[in-house]
């Protein structure tokens, strides 16, 4: 909200870095449709990963994992969960699914917002609701040390804020204050400095990015998770959020760190998307493909553990059988043994980080 105010009230001094990254996507967005005429095939496949993907990534943002073995029946089944993180989990497939459905039908609207939380939180008591407490985020030293790492909205203001927001959005979006991709990022800001729920800020932040993605004509994250490629660059998350959250209740904070983290992931979601419609066989080489991929996303070291985690809903024995087959053709080296080795794709000496 005080990011609209910011931009309602002088026109936006737009960064270069900023009018980069706009460029570059308005130049992916027009070969989103040429990416889209590929083999239905292939894009169901990609359409697969990215549901499960961005289930478990968006979850493990926020300490909510779950058995890899059971993502699949998760995901795509229809038994009962067995605990609280899978509910999540599976509710967090609910709100994907209605977001990809119904795309820019679905309106950017407080019954939408609330809607989505009650998705994400099952039966818990508040979902569906704005938090009844304050609730600051307080990051907690080794030596007992506290701070302040983000100051939200007080929770008797809490409606008022998300009110004033969906309005601005209205207003901003319409009149074309900015470039659409902008006013999304504007919008995530704003939501999480609010922090309108007890729990779930994040993960309904990460739904409502989508969703207005799509209201924008940018659907990349049909085919390729948003949440996964926010959780594999977390630090930089937390990062640009602190800085641009930073004196955000006056007025005088600045959005750019943060605008341009969200343009980052967007330009590198697309990326990945052309990249992989060129890789995709078939369905059923989809989820050889997928741990292909993610051997090839390792910058550095990685360990059997780290790759199964990268490759949710695909078996134990899958991962290993391209990991053995991608070192015999001399691709990967081994740097030890038993089920905690290290690996290394050949020719890159980075260390795992």
């Amino acid at each position: 909200m005080k990011t609209f105010q910011q931009l309602a009230a002088k026109p936006a001094l737009i960064p270069a870095t900023t009018a980069w990254y706009l460029a570059d996507l308005g130049e992916a967005r027009g070969q989103q449709e040429l990416f889209s005429r590929q083999s239905p095939q292939k894009l169901k496949a990609l359409r697969e990963h990215a549901l499960i993907e961005s289930a478990v990534s968006s979850n493990r943002i926020e300490g909510v994992e779950v058995d890899q073995a059971r993502v699949g029946t998760i995901i795509f089944g229809r038994s009962l969960v067995r605990d609280r993180n899978e509910e999540e989990v599976r509710g967090y497939r609910d709100a994907l699914r209605l977001i990809h459905e119904q795309g820019a039908r679905l309106p950017v609207s407080e019954d939408t917002i609330l809607h989505l939380h009650r998705l994400i939180q099952g039966e818990v008591w508040d979902a569906g609701q704005y938090k009844k407490e304050n609730s600051d985020i307080i990051e907690t030293y080794p030596d007992g040390r506290v701070r302040v790492r983000l100051k939200t909205v007080e929770a008797a203001k809490t409606a008022a804020f998300v009110h004033q927001l969906i309005e601005l959005w209205d207003r901003c979006w319409l009149e074309r204050w900015v470039h659409p991709l902008i006013t999304l990022a504007a919008f995530n800001l704003d939501v999480l400095c609010i922090h309108p729920f007890r729990d779930g800020n994040g993960r309904v932040s990460r739904l409502l990015l989508l969703l207005q993605c799509y209201h924008g004509g940018y659907e990349v994250g049909r085919y390729i998770s948003l949440e996964r490629l926010i959780e594999q660059n977390k630090e930089r998350y937390y990062e640009t959020l602190e800085q641009s959250s930073h004196a955000w209740h006056e007025g005088k904070h600045d959005p750019w760190p943060y605008v341009n983290y969200i343009l980052f992931i967007l330009k590198t979601a697309y990326r990945e998307f052309g990249e992989r419609v060129g890789r995709v066989k078939s369905p059923r080489g989809a989820k050889r493909e997928l741990v292909e991929a993610a051997i090839d996303a390792f910058p550095g070291e990685f360990t059997l553990s780290d790759l199964e985690r990268a490759c949710p809903g695909v078996s134990r024995d899958m991962v290993r059988r391209v990991l053995r087959e991608r070192q015999s053709a001399g691709k990967v080296v081994c740097l030890g043994r038993g089920p905690g080795a290290r690996w290394r794709r050949k020719g890159n000496t980075l260390k795992r980080g």
